[in-house]
């Protein structure tokens, strides 16, 4: 590279001629990366956002301690999940070992498409996933693959249900003589609809199903909806369940809905993205029963397991419906006679080998500490329950079946078309006044307050205090 004008660290050189300049650039880098995460505690939940950098396409290399203080600005306003008061989304502090294995990926720069350009972690994966699967209870035949993101699981979920249940992997829907229709809960979530209009449905050939006082499907109503999609000459294909809705992380009656579909003929997926971490817990796994008879399962590492984004996963009762009602060959690619290219049986082609982080963490705090975290989270979401109920100006939106409670303000000093208010007025309050975040999102239309209780750090002292910040907010408002 001596002709070039390139800055010396632009590139490890493989033999090792600029080791030191390099060294002592990612010495700087992991200061301020360790510095940044060893003092995430004093920092805010939710920092303020001043501005942006110079964004410009330079014409010559910027020096490096110019981009340090932007990687500096870049930590100072991020979203903090290591902070205690992050309660607000089902966004964790990362393990340690998922940092590194992040970064292990990042420097081997393999790539997932085929076997030959990732040797070892398309071998991996396929074994992990598949123990993963047996965890999940989906039998002999069951295994899965990584994507980046839990809307590209359920994608891939129901574009294999399609392909199977209507036969249509070669000639797509177009050749249909009845419309094809899945059903889903009316809160799931809205991947599963953007799935509907990717895979030629339209939104609408998503049937929202009622849920009942819990946030949970309602299982008479879907056999309805079965029957009233059948005689208005519609195709029904699927069935979709969520273990962990979004808003309320409640659970649908997995083994009443499985047992719905089966009696349909009609594809079971489960979007567990969130709650399927439970099946890591042996005091807490009953709380998915039924997700075995699932077809397939979308569940997110990136979630509950606390790996680095991002860590999706979809899982499949029989992996042999990829090979023969989804692969694409890809002919530029060298084959093995044992192992597939993970490429050909995905919605990704080029992808991160996120396999690697999550193998890690696994290995690094074994099941065991799986297990003790989610005790704790419960331990936590109970603390937090009760909170809610001393307050008769709180009222839970649904009974809580995870770690995530909604809640919402509705003082009886107010108006109630006044509450929306209150509630805004409060989350900001706690930001400011509490240090902490709890997320605002709707809910059947008004207003409420989410709290997920992910932080291994967070502690009944801080659900106290931030509950003694509500104390006085509400009677500054109630003074008013």
């Amino acid at each position: 590279m001596s002709s070039f004008t390139l800055p010396e660290t632009a590139f490890v050189h493989p033999a090792g001629e600029n080791r030191r300049s390099v060294e002592a650039l990612f010495s700087q880098v992991v200061t301020q990366i360790l510095d940044y995460l060893t003092q995430a505690a004093d920092g805010m939940p939710l920092p303020d956002f001043d501005e942006l950098p110079q964004v410009t396409l330079s014409e010559t290399s910027v020096a490096v301690d110019d981009l340090l203080t932007d990687l500096a600005k870049v930590l100072k306003t991020a979203m903090n999940p290591a902070h205690p008061g992050y309660v607000g989304h089902m966004d964790p502090m990362p393990t340690t070992m998922s940092i590194l294995g992040d970064w292990v990926v990042a420097a081997l720069n393999n790539n997932m498409l085929s076997v030959e350009m990732s040797p070892f972690f398309s071998r991996l994966e396929p074994l992990l996933l598949r123990e993963i699967a047996q965890l999940f209870g989906l039998g002999d035949r069951a295994g899965g693959v990584l994507v980046s993101g839990g809307s590209l699981a359920n994608l891939q979920a129901l574009a294999v249900a399609r392909n199977v249940k209507l036969d249509c992997l070669k000639a797509g829907i177009a050749r249909q003589e009845k419309p094809p229709v899945f059903f889903m809960s009316e809160v799931a979530h809205t991947s599963i609809k953007k799935a509907a209009m990717l895979l030629g449905l339209g939104i609408d050939g998503a049937i929202p199903i009622p849920t009942n006082d819990h946030s949970q499907m309602d299982s008479q109503a879907l056999k309805a909806a079965i029957a009233q999609a059948e005689q208005a000459g519609q195709n029904p294909f699927a069935v979709v369940a969520t273990a962990g809705t979004t808003v309320t992380g409640n659970i649908d009656p997995l083994r009443e809905v499985g047992a719905i579909a089966q009696a349909h003929n009609l594809w079971f997926h489960v979007d567990a993205a969130y709650g399927g971490a439970l099946m890591f817990s042996d005091q807490y796994c009953d709380r998915l029963q039924g997700i075995q008879q699932a077809d397939s399962v979308t569940f997110n590492p990136q979630k509950w397991l606390y790996v680095t984004k991002t860590c999706a996963s979809v899982l499949f009762r029989n992996m042999a419906h990829l090979r023969h009602h989804f692969q694409v060959v890809a002919p530029y690619m060298n084959t093995e006679q044992d192992w597939v290219n993970l490429g050909e049986i995905s919605v990704q082609g080029t992808r991160h080998a996120d396999v690697l982080k999550l193998w890690l963490s696994l290995q690094h705090l074994g099941k065991q500490g799986y297990q003790e975290l989610i005790a704790a989270n419960y331990a936590l979401t109970d603390h937090f329950v009760k909170a809610v109920g001393a307050r008769a100006y709180l009222r839970l939106i649904s009974q809580p079946e995870m770690n995530l409670i909604c809640f919402s303000g509705c003082p009886d000093w107010l108006s109630e078309n006044q509450w929306t208010v209150w509630n805004h007025d409060l989350q900001a309050y706690l930001r400011k006044q509490a240090i902490a975040f709890l997320s605002l999102p709707t809910y059947q239309g008004r207003s409420c307050l989410k709290a997920v209780l992910l932080n291994p750090y967070t502690t009944p002292a801080d659900i106290d205090g931030m509950f003694e910040a509500i104390d006085r907010f509400a009677d500054s408002s109630r003074a008013d």
